[in-house]
């Protein structure tokens, strides 16, 4: 089978041809209609060698979809030909955060190398794909597979930061969403669908300013220097009650603990290294500052309820995979307009 490989350290990843795999014992073999190109990608393959971790050759795609192609032994009460999406986060499966879905928070899979697909294990860049278990496709049903596979990580991911800090998204508050690309705008449709927030949306220029509009901000403004005085003045100096950043660069995260309210929440879910002070005299008083991870099976569910009740949807660019290494130099110079999908089987 074809498959897009990152192989060398500090190089773009290829197409390549390698064996098409067998599942084992308990696994599920899908053939992958989607899979989603993500920042997180980048952020793997721009890791220097003594800080790479993931394991050389990698098949990229921690966003996947699939149709159920075969199964080994001991898999029962699962089709072939079944739509479903890939759980990403894999856990041990036994332990406590396990046993509540929340495989996102398991404490062992580092230490019994577990790793999702795509960032460790043989990921959905690929015409086929091993998911480990049963538990972790979520059935599609009538749900485009190429719209939604985004929302396995795009849509889980900011769904599992609103979640915690809804109580305090009543009416009245404000919620700011830093960063309106492939998680951003996602986040700014939940916020408007479950929450009672302004939203507030920032980015660098006025193309991503105008996706936000597009899809639910009630403002948006440039993600600059002045950022966090326009919040601010929005707000009428009390600050957001809740601030997603969806960038995580030093800038943005100064943006994030500048523009947040007394006893609001900064969202830190961008990895792009940057890092918050705290502590008394530092931060507004009790703000709490979160670094969510992914997000639970129920979620997943959850976010393609939403999808089900057009509540929200992922803007994407289609792309073949022999395609799929422009997809992610497009996605580098920031140019990909929501989330880039690619189509490994066409």
């Amino acid at each position: 089978m074809r498959a897009l490989q990152y192989l060398e350290i500090g190089q773009p990843p290829r197409v390549v041809e390698i064996d098409t795999p067998e599942p084992g014992p308990g696994q599920i073999r899908l053939k992958v209609t989607a899979a989603g190109v993500c920042h997180s990608d980048e952020f793997v393959m721009s890791l220097p060698e003594e800080a790479y971790t993931f394991g050389i050759p990698l098949t990229l795609g921690h966003e996947g979809a699939g149709t159920v192609d075969a199964v080994g032994e001991g898999v029962e009460n699962l089709d072939l030909g079944t739509s479903v999406a890939v759980y990403g986060p894999w856990g041990c499966g036994r332990c406590h955060a396990c046993a509540r879905g929340a495989e996102n928070s398991c404490p062992y899979a580092v230490e019994l190398g577990i790793a999702p697909p795509g960032l460790g294990a043989p990921g959905a860049m690929a015409e086929y794909l091993i998911v480990d278990d049963v538990r972790h496709l979520v059935p599609l049903g009538d749900l485009d597979p190429v719209r939604n596979v985004s929302l396995t990580d795009a849509g889980l991911t900011p769904y599992h930061a609103i979640r915690t800090s809804m109580p305090k998204l009543v009416a009245g508050s404000t919620a700011v969403v830093i960063g309106t690309g492939g998680l951003g705008h996602v986040a700014i449709q939940m916020l408007r669908a479950l929450t009672g927030a302004q939203v507030i949306a920032l980015d660098v220029n006025e193309e991503k300013l105008a996706l936000a509009k597009e899809v639910g901000a009630h403002e948006a403004i440039l993600s600059d220097e002045a950022a966090a005085e326009a919040v601010r003045g929005l707000t009428g100096g009390l600050g957001a009650t809740a601030v997603f950043d969806f960038v995580g660069a030093p800038p943005t995260v100064a943006i994030a603990a500048a523009s947040v309210a007394i006893e609001g929440d900064v969202q830190l879910v961008g990895i792009g290294g940057g890092t918050a002070a705290v502590g008394f005299g530092v931060t507004p008083y009790d703000a709490s500052f979160r670094a969510p991870y992914w997000g639970t099976r129920s979620e997943l569910i959850e976010v393609f309820d939403m999808a089900r009740r057009d509540q929200v949807h992922v803007e994407i660019e289609t792309y073949s995979l022999d395609e799929a290494p422009k997809a992610y130099e497009r996605l580098h110079a920031g140019q990909v307009r929501g989330r880039a999908v690619v189509l490994p089987n066409g």
